[in-house]
C-alpha cells in the first residue's frame, strides 16, 4: 500500500473538517451588519493578508487535532496543567483560548476569567481566590488573566497600594514554585502588540456593533496609560521570570500567526503522546414491536420559521 493511500483517510478528514470550518468562518463574516464589513475593509486595507485563508485554517485544525491528542494524554495520565494568558488589551488573548478550546472537552479543559474581587475578597489573602480554580489531575486550566492583574491593572489603575503590589512580587515566585513543585505544569503567555496597533483595534471594536462589548472603561484607560502599563510589564517580566515559569512572549500583531504559534508552542511545552483507547463501537437498537412513540402537543417544539 503506498503512502499516499495510507494517509488517505487522514487527509480526507482534514479536508473535511477544512471545508466545514471556512463555511463557519464565512457565515460569521456574511451575518454581520453592514457597518462591521465596512470597517473590516478598512482594517484590511491596513493590514495585508499575511496568510493564505484556507492554509491558515488547514494549520489551525491540524494544531487542534494535536490538542486533542495532549488532551487525551492529560487525562490518561492525571498530569495537571495551567496556562496564564496575559498582555495588552485587545491583543488577541481572547482570540487564541478560543481556538484552543473550541474542539476540547469543557470537562477536561475549562477557562478562568475571575470578575473584579468582592469586599470580602480583597480581604483575603491575594492568592486565595485563584487557588480554587487549580487543576486536579486529568485537567487543563487556561487563565484569561490571573494573579498578575496585581502587577499590570490594579496597579496602574491605582486599586493596589505600592506595598500589596511589592509584596505580589515577593510572593509570586515562590506561589508559582509551590505549584510546580505540587505537579502542576505552568505556562506563562505574554501577549504583545504594538502601540499603533492596539490603535486600530480599538476603534474597530468602538465603531463595531458586534464588538463593542468587549470594550471596557478599563480597556479605555489602557489607552491613556500605555506607558505605566509598559513600565508595570517590564517590572513584571524582570521579577517573576523564574526557570520553573518563564514568560513566553507572543507577538501579537499578526493575528493568525499569533494563533497558531501559540498553540504550536504549547504543544511542545508537554511530552504527550498517543494513549491507548478502546474500540468504539455502535452498539445495535434495541427494537420493540409493541412499543409506540407517543406525539408530543406542537406547543413544545420551536417553530419552524426558516
Amino acid at each position: 500500500m503506498t503512502e499516499a493511500k495510507q494517509n488517505s483517510p487522514a487527509k480526507d478528514w482534514l479536508e473535511a473538517e477544512l471545508a466545514d470550518t471556512l463555511d463557519e468562518d464565512y457565515e460569521l463574516e456574511m451575518s454581520e451588519p453592514a457597518l462591521s464589513l465596512e470597517i473590516a475593509k478598512i482594517y484590511k486595507k491596513a493590514h495585508p493578508p499575511s496568510m493564505d485563508r484556507q492554509q491558515y485554517f488547514r494549520d489551525l485544525i491540524t494544531l487542534q487535532s494535536e490538542l486533542i491528542k495532549l488532551q487525551s494524554w492529560v487525562a490518561y495520565t492525571k498530569k495537571k496543567l495551567v496556562v496564564v494568558f496575559e498582555g495588552r488589551d485587545s491583543a488577541g488573548k481572547g482570540g487564541v483560548i478560543k481556538r484552543i478550546t473550541q474542539r476540547l472537552n469543557p470537562r477536561i479543559c475549562r477557562v478562568v476569567a475571575l470578575p473584579a474581587p468582592t469586599e470580602r475578597e480583597k480581604s483575603q489573602w491575594y492568592f486565595q481566590r485563584y487557588v480554587p480554580h487549580l487543576p486536579a489531575g486529568g485537567e487543563i486550566v487556561l487563565f484569561d488573566r490571573s494573579w498578575y492583574n496585581r502587577s499590570g491593572v490594579e496597579r496602574v489603575m491605582g486599586f493596589a497600594e505600592p506595598d500589596q503590589v511589592e509584596e505580589f512580587f515577593r510572593d509570586v515566585p515562590e506561589f508559582e514554585r509551590m505549584l510546580v513543585r505540587s505537579g502542576i505544569t505552568l505556562v506563562k503567555y505574554w501577549f504583545s502588540i504594538t502601540d499603533e496597533e492596539q490603535q486600530m483595534r480599538f476603534q474597530m471594536r468602538i465603531h463595531d456593533p458586534m464588538k463593542q462589548w468587549k470594550l471596557s472603561p478599563m480597556d479605555l484607560q489602557s489607552r491613556v496609560r500605555w506607558e505605566q502599563y509598559t513600565k508595570a510589564k517590564e517590572e513584571t517580566f524582570a521579577r517573576t521570570n523564574i526557570p520553573e515559569a518563564p514568560w513566553f512572549i507572543v507577538e501579537g500583531n499578526d493575528k493568525k500567526r499569533a494563533r497558531l504559534n501559540c498553540i504550536d508552542h504549547l504543544l511542545k511545552q508537554m511530552p504527550y503522546e498517543e494513549v491507548p483507547h478502546e474500540e468504539i463501537t455502535l452498539p445495535d437498537r434495541v427494537f420493540n414491536p409493541e412499543y409506540e412513540r407517543q406525539v408530543l402537543p406542537r406547543e413544545l417544539y420551536v417553530p419552524g420559521k426558516y
